[in-house]
């Protein structure tokens, strides 16, 4: 069914894409992450502090620290997410897809234009 209409899986997709992102990586959603992973502090070969976020280390905090730790794991679950809300909740699902795959679309151009500005 979406994969007849190329149109529905390239916004899914796109969507996803942006999904992903905002879970993974965007500051927005560091207080969602936070909760999940600790940081680790060292020191660099160059001598400088280095902190890193790392999964817990067990139980549910580390199995949701683990797949937000990866992008991969991540997008699976955004994509069946958006897919399961646009088949069934079309109204909804249609709305919050094309939001996102608006939002990745800039999110896409900005950083074309920003590496050919070099900014």
């Amino acid at each position: 069914m979406i994969a007849e209409n190329g149109w529905v899986l390239a916004l899914i997709g796109l969507a996803a894409f942006r999904v992903t992102r905002l879970l993974v990586y965007d500051k927005i959603f560091e207080f969602l992450r936070a909760p999940f992973f600790d940081e680790v502090t060292e020191i660099g070969e160059d001598g400088k502090e280095e902190t890193y976020l790392v999964p817990k280390k067990a139980g549910w905090k580390h199995v949701f620290g683990e797949l937000l730790n990866c992008y991969w794991c991540t997008g699976v679950w955004a994509s069946l997410f958006l897919t399961l809300l646009y088949l069934f909740w079309p109204f909804w699902g249609e709305l919050i897809v094309l939001v996102f795959a608006v939002s990745a679309v800039a999110a896409i151009i900005e950083t074309v234009v920003q590496t050919f500005l070099g900014d």
